[in-house]
C-alpha cells in the first residue's frame, strides 16, 4: 500500500473510532511504529486528527454540528431546494444526499411518486408521512454530527442501485479542488454516487464557492447541474459552458 492511501485509511479509521491507540493503528495497519508515527504526524499536523496521551483523535473543530448549519442560510436553502425540485418526475429514482441543503427538496417533492435512495436520517424521518415516497436507507453507521449514514456498508448497498438522478451537497467547491466534504466518512458514499447516477445534480448556496474542505469526492466537471441561488462567477460560467453543466438559479 502506498503512503497516501494508508494516510487516508488511517484518517477514515480514526474519525470511525473517535480516539486509537498507535499500537491499535500498528497492528490494524500492520506496518512498524516509526511509520504509523510518521503517518499521524501528517495528519496531525494538517489540523485533521488531535495528539492524545499513546495516539490521536478526532480535531471535531474540523466539523461543525448538523443543527447548527441547518441554521445557516436558511432561505437561500429552501429557495435552492424549490429550484431542484423542478427536477424530479413521477417514477424518477433519485439520491438524496446527507446535508442540510438536499434536506430541504422534500417540502417540494412530497407529493410526487418517486423512489428515493438515502443517507440523509433527517429526510427519512421527514418523508414518513407520504406513502408515495418510496425511500431505501443506505443503512451503516450512523454519524451524529451529520445525521447521515456511512460506513463500506453504505457503499457497497449503493453499488447496486441503478440511479437517474443524484442531488448531492457539499461544503465548498472550488475550480481546482473539486466538490468537497468536510467528514470522510461520507467521501467514498458521495463518489459512488457520482459514478452510478445518470444526473449528478449539486445543491449549494452561494457562500460555498472558492471553498474546500477535507476531502474531494469529485472533479467540478463531473456535475451535470449546478442549483445555486444566485448568478455565479464569469470564471464559474465559462468553467460550466467548457464542461457542459448546466447552471441553474432563480
Amino acid at each position: 500500500m502506498i503512503k497516501s492511501q494508508r494516510i487516508n485509511q488511517i484518517k477514515e479509521y480514526v474519525f470511525e473510532h473517535e480516539s486509537v491507540s498507535l499500537e491499535e493503528l500498528v497492528e490494524h495497519f500492520g506496518v512498524s511504529k516509526n511509520t504509523i508515527r510518521r503517518d499521524v504526524r501528517t495528519l496531525v499536523d494538517s489540523g485533521i486528527l488531535n495528539k492524545v496521551y499513546g495516539g490521536v483523535s478526532v480535531n471535531h473543530s474540523t466539523l461543525v454540528g448538523f443543527n447548527e448549519r441547518k441554521d445557516r442560510n436558511l432561505t437561500k436553502k429552501q429557495e435552492i431546494g424549490q429550484l431542484a425540485a423542478r427536477f424530479v418526475e413521477d417514477g424518477d429514482v433519485i439520491f438524496v444526499d446527507s446535508g442540510t441543503t438536499t434536506l430541504e427538496l422534500l417540502p417540494y417533492i412530497r407529493e410526487r411518486q418517486v423512489t428515493i435512495v438515502t443517507n440523509n436520517f433527517d429526510f427519512i424521518h421527514g418523508a414518513k408521512p407520504y406513502p408515495n415516497l418510496t425511500i431505501f436507507s443506505t443503512g451503516g453507521m450512523f454519524e451524529r454530527r451529520t445525521d447521515s449514514f456511512v460506513g463500506f456498508q453504505s457503499v457497497e448497498l449503493l453499488s447496486k442501485y441503478n440511479i437517474n438522478k443524484a442531488f448531492l451537497a457539499s461544503t465548498g467547491i472550488s475550480i481546482m479542488n473539486g466538490v468537497t466534504n468536510s467528514s470522510p466518512l461520507e467521501t467514498d458514499i458521495k463518489s459512488t454516487v457520482v459514478k452510478k447516477s445518470s444526473n449528478v445534480l449539486l445543491m449549494i448556496d452561494d457562500s460555498k464557492f472558492d471553498k474546500y474542505a477535507l476531502t474531494t469526492y469529485c472533479a467540478l466537471s463531473d456535475i451535470d447541474y449546478l442549483i445555486t441561488n444566485s448568478e455565479p462567477s464569469e470564471e464559474y460560467r465559462q468553467y460550466a459552458g467548457q464542461h457542459g453543466i448546466v447552471i441553474v438559479t432563480p
